[in-house]
């Protein structure tokens, strides 16, 4: 950790073409004080009451997987949180404003809410290893939720990120490579070009599912808390139609700018009829040019 380079850019300076090229190019990209500190208050208050369990590689990781799936800690009477009926700052979180708008701009197309986590890294945790979140054959960790050809992973972070808790971990640039080393299924215990990013409470994480990303250990007196959901575009669906559903009857209670986002997660509006030469094919598009990246 002592060789890390740390990345403490003023993040703020970024203009709209700078973040995306962050974001696509680099694989990570840091938003800072997108929470203010009541509603990190808020949040904490209600992640203080939930249940969690320990990871198998560590008792001081302590995760509770919020979405409907599979039983991700065997042996445990876990449950899917109750988005509609329980509400509260941990269901707002999943339609903050500006972070869907920006979302909205990135993705050019109708957002899918697909994954939500809470976790929380205690004094003595030893690290997270280098792993990606693009599952692209699904997996027994993910299921098939990320499995989708795009989405990003957005991670709030309701305590200081700092050298000796728990720093967010990425090796930039790792999900551009083709080569078998960035299989998307390996995990590293290390890597010399690892970056390390600190960051305040309040802030946010965008970051691409393949880029290889961890953390480091925490070695400090405190815990680090995190709230972590991902979103994809309507047209990026999972490789198979078996993500569990919403429960119907929550969504019944979501207001409305949530329940926008609770599309069914095995959605996928991709066409499959293309031909060589359809007659609507356009002749630009701003968005797959590298002028994007200029944006102000």
């Amino acid at each position: 950790m002592k060789s890390a380079r740390i990345d403490d850019r003023d993040w703020s300076a970024l203009t709209r073409g700078e973040q995306l090229y962050q974001i696509e190019v680099e694989g990570y990209l840091l938003m800072p004080n997108m929470l203010p500190p009541d509603e990190v208050r808020r949040l904490k208050s209600e992640t203080a009451r939930l249940e969690t369990f320990p990871m198998p590689y560590s008792v001081h990781q302590r995760d509770r997987m919020l979405q409907p799936g599979h039983n991700p800690y065997p042996g445990s009477d876990w449950e899917p949180y109750r988005f509609g009926s329980q509400g509260g700052a941990i269901t707002e979180l999943i339609a903050h404003e500006p972070m869907v708008a920006f979302l909205e701009r990135m993705f050019g197309d109708e957002i899918v809410f697909m994954t939500y986590l809470y976790a929380r890294s205690e004094p003595g945790h030893p690290g997270i290893s280098l792993h990606t979140d693009g599952q692209p054959y699904g997996s027994e960790i993910f299921g098939y939720e990320c499995s989708c050809p795009v989405m990003v992973k957005v991670l709030y972070y309701l305590d200081d990120l700092t050298p000796d808790v728990s720093p967010f971990s990425v090796l930039p640039r790792s999900h551009l490579s083709l080569h078998h080393q960035a299989n998307p299924y390996q995990r590293y215990r290390d890597h010399p070009d690892l970056v390390m990013v600190t960051a305040t409470a309040g802030s946010a994480l965008v970051l691409h599912p393949r880029v290889f990303h961890g953390t480091y250990a925490n070695v400090g007196r405190r815990s680090r808390e995190m709230l972590q959901l991902g979103y994809r575009p309507a047209w990026s669906g999972p490789i198979q139609e078996k993500v569990p559903a919403w429960d119907p009857e929550e969504l019944e209670l979501l207001p409305p700018r949530v329940r926008r986002l609770f599309t069914d997660r095995n959605t996928c509006k991709f066409r499959d009829d293309g031909d060589h030469k359809p007659a609507d094919m356009a002749s630009s598009a701003d968005w797959i040019s590298p002028g994007r990246w200029d944006w102000k």
